[in-house]
């Protein structure tokens, strides 16, 4: 398909809609589909009826990532969007959205009125580029049952990484072959590039250097080495291939495979739709190396609203995610979600009404001063592939910690240097807008 008819059919989601008379009409493109659609189609409708000057054409894009980027740049972008926070650096970077500084000031929008770590997500280089939609944080989950057949108080979760390992030993079993069977836990999963948070480490110093191979860092990816010199490569890559999807009633932490996870607030919705009726869960902490100095450690991540650059209608496009980030349409669109607010007000009726029973401890690790997030790069998605390709290299015996980490540092610093200078035109830029 051509440029040229890919932008007509985006185009599709940008045009003004008749019948909404002398309505401003916004075209708003969002990622999510099915209940995480239908609750941002409620708040959607709500706007639309509270005030009769803006209309809110709302649409969900799939592969939004490169769609938006590509309307932007060709000059036909929707006039609100829902991203990834993690999506701010490039596109920023590569002049595809509209500072919000003065929109968010005028509004009155503060830093204060937000759990930091979700403010923090939406800046780059000194600017405001987006406002939080819905956020989560990831805990330690864990098998209640498994734990009280292993000997372990089910209510009792680890309290350090050290203590973690033990339980681990205790959980793992194995068959009659000597096949893993069970296994307390498998590093392995959607955070393989931040197991160094629990650690202490980083993966860039917020400067110029990549620290992949940092002290903390290789402590790190050195526990993970552990794992195939405990239950052996061959077993390991076996018992991982062998393990069911994660939606569905096959996920090894509901079959009994797997007794302890690290997941994100989403769980509650899994654990309801796929584990069994009578399944019992608990939520903590995930233990780090360290538990006194690093106590409460999370990895964050959150959606956000956006402006692209050339949006037809940028004031009203702030109105409506001045809207969204108000605590009332925020709460709906979060408990519909099944997910917390990024604001730091939270109502009682919220916490009263959400189906999670854990849901005050996933507000509690986003507000740890040890929450993180994955480092405001825009070379990220080449960062986060290496570093995949190097814990799944460690986990098969094919390398070891500190040869994999030296590897994605060298070529990840090099491709950071070569971004730079790409990315020292925003500043002009910004100042001519």
């Amino acid at each position: 398909m051509s440029l040229g008819s890919t932008l007509l059919l985006l185009l599709g989601g940008c045009g003004q809609q008749d019948g909404h008379g002398s309505r401003v009409v916004l075209a708003y493109w969002e990622k999510w589909t099915g209940p995480e659609a239908d609750a941002m189609r409620a708040v959607v409708d709500d706007f639309n009826a509270s005030q009769s000057r803006i209309f809110v054409d709302y649409s969900s894009i799939s592969q939004i990532d490169h769609k938006l980027m590509l309307a932007t740049a060709g000059g036909v972008p929707p006039d609100v969007a829902g991203v990834f926070a993690r999506m701010l650096p490039v596109y920023s970077e590569n002049n595809a959205l509209t500072p919000l500084d003065t929109l968010a000031a005028e509004a009155g929008i503060r830093r204060e009125q937000y759990i930091d770590v979700f403010w923090q997500l939406c800046l780059h280089r000194g600017h405001l580029w987006a406002l939080p939609s819905t956020p989560t944080s990831t805990a330690l989950i864990w098998n209640k049952k498994m734990f009280r057949e292993a000997g372990l108080d089910p209510e009792q979760p680890p309290r350090s990484l050290a203590e973690f390992e033990q339980f681990n030993e205790k959980l793992a079993r194995h068959r009659p072959d000597g096949s893993l069977q069970t296994i307390g836990h498998l590093p392995l999963g959607w955070w393989d590039e931040l197991w160094g948070a629990w650690f202490g480490g980083k993966l860039w110093d917020g400067d110029k250097k990549i620290t992949t191979n940092s002290p903390e860092n290789l402590a790190a990816y050195r526990w993970v080495e552990s794992y195939p010199k405990r239950f052996g490569a061959h077993d390991l890559v076996a018992f991982r291939d062998g393990l069911g999807n994660f939606a569905s009633p096959q996920n090894p932490f509901f079959t009994g495979r797997v007794a302890m996870v690290l997941q994100g607030v989403w769980i509650y919705t899994f654990i309801k739709n796929y584990a069994p009726a009578d399944f019992e869960w608990g939520v903590a902490a995930f233990p780090s190396a360290d538990p006194e100095r690093l106590k409460d450690v999370t990895v964050v991540e959150s959606d956000a609203f956006v402006i692209p650059t050339g949006a037809k209608h940028p004031k009203e496009a702030f109105e409506f995610i001045r809207y969204l980030n108000s605590q009332g349409p925020m709460e709906k669109l979060c408990l519909g979600q099944r997910k917390f607010t990024p604001l730091r007000a939270v109502s009682d009726e919220f916490l009263r009404s959400h189906p999670n029973p854990y849901i005050a401890k996933f507000i509690e690790l986003a507000r740890s001063p040890n929450a993180v997030a994955v480092p405001p790069l825009s070379t990220w998605t080449e960062y986060l592939s290496d570093m995949r390709i190097a814990v799944d290299r460690i986990l098969a015996g094919e390398s070891t910690a500190q040869a994999a980490l030296a590897m994605v540092e060298r070529r990840e610093q090099d491709v950071f240097d070569r971004r730079q200078v790409r990315a020292q035109r925003l500043g002009p830029e910004l100042a001519r807008k």
